[in-house]
């Protein structure tokens, strides 16, 4: 059984795979007591005879999550950071270990599964926008605040705008709450598409919009454009990378 780590900025997911099997899954946010969840999660599995783990948090969470896959059975994890070139991806970085692990390994999943050319959209607590030629080629990207880190933001900046309610997102809000709302998640939109129209003549006739993270499912309703909703892009990326067979996509 081989265990497999995303340690994202808002929370850690996991995998056990068995041969292309799930044996588990899970996640968990930082603000919870993660070393009780994951010994809880992790009691019934078999001990892991390999894991790996990708990581765009800070080295403290790094040796907690360490610590607890040691007390579970598990050896070192392997972190994986961002090559120059790996999997038939190829990195447009200039200093490749700058660009993001878990980018890197989205677009590692995409090109695996055969949906590249593409852009992967990355919907978190930053907005992460990636353009993947058919041939594996990165050609770059931009980072921006995520909608809801936008909003969180908008409302630590100023005085007047302090809605008293979560927003909804409407084309004309008649209220402050649903003005920051639109206007913060209507700014994603823009960014995307226009990403999309500028990127599209370098990658060519057929490529796909991918959206991925836990705020995708709403950025793909209002994005004009048609895209697919990809579920755990940066494990299979991890997965594709440590030699482990892959379970079925799961997609929109």
């Amino acid at each position: 059984m081989r265990l497999l780590l995303d340690l994202g900025n808002t929370r850690l997911k996991w995998w056990a795979l068995d041969a292309g099997r799930r044996l588990g899954e899970g996640a968990v946010a930082w603000a919870e007591p993660v070393a009780e969840r994951l010994a809880a999660a992790w009691a019934g599995l078999p001990e892991p005879e390999a894991v790996f783990g990708a990581s765009v948090v800070d080295s403290e969470r790094e040796r907690l999550v360490d610590a607890q896959v040691r007390r579970c059975g598990g050896g070192a994890i392997v972190w994986v950071r961002s090559p120059a070139e790996a999997c038939g991806v190829r990195s447009a970085y200039a200093d490749p270990s700058r660009l993001g692990v878990d980018r890197f390994l989205a677009m590692v999943a995409a090109h695996a599964d055969g949906r590249s050319p593409c852009v992967l959209v990355g919907v978190g607590t930053a907005l992460t926008l990636d353009a993947l030629r058919g041939d594996g080629r990165h050609l770059g990207g931009l980072i921006a605040p995520g909608p809801q880190l936008m909003q969180h933001s908008l409302l630590g900046a100023t005085v007047q705008v302090r809605p008293e309610r979560p927003g909804e997102v409407a084309a004309l809000a008649d209220n402050t709450a649903d003005a920051v709302a639109s206007g913060c998640w209507g700014a994603c939109v823009a960014l995307v598409e226009r990403f999309a129209v500028q990127v599209e003549p370098m990658l060519g006739a057929g490529s796909t919009l991918l959206f991925g993270g836990g705020d995708a499912p709403l950025l793909r309703e209002l994005v004009a454009r048609p895209g697919e909703l990809v579920v755990d892009g940066v494990l299979r990326g991890l997965a594709v990378w440590s030699g482990t067979a892959l379970p079925p996509v799961v997609a929109d």
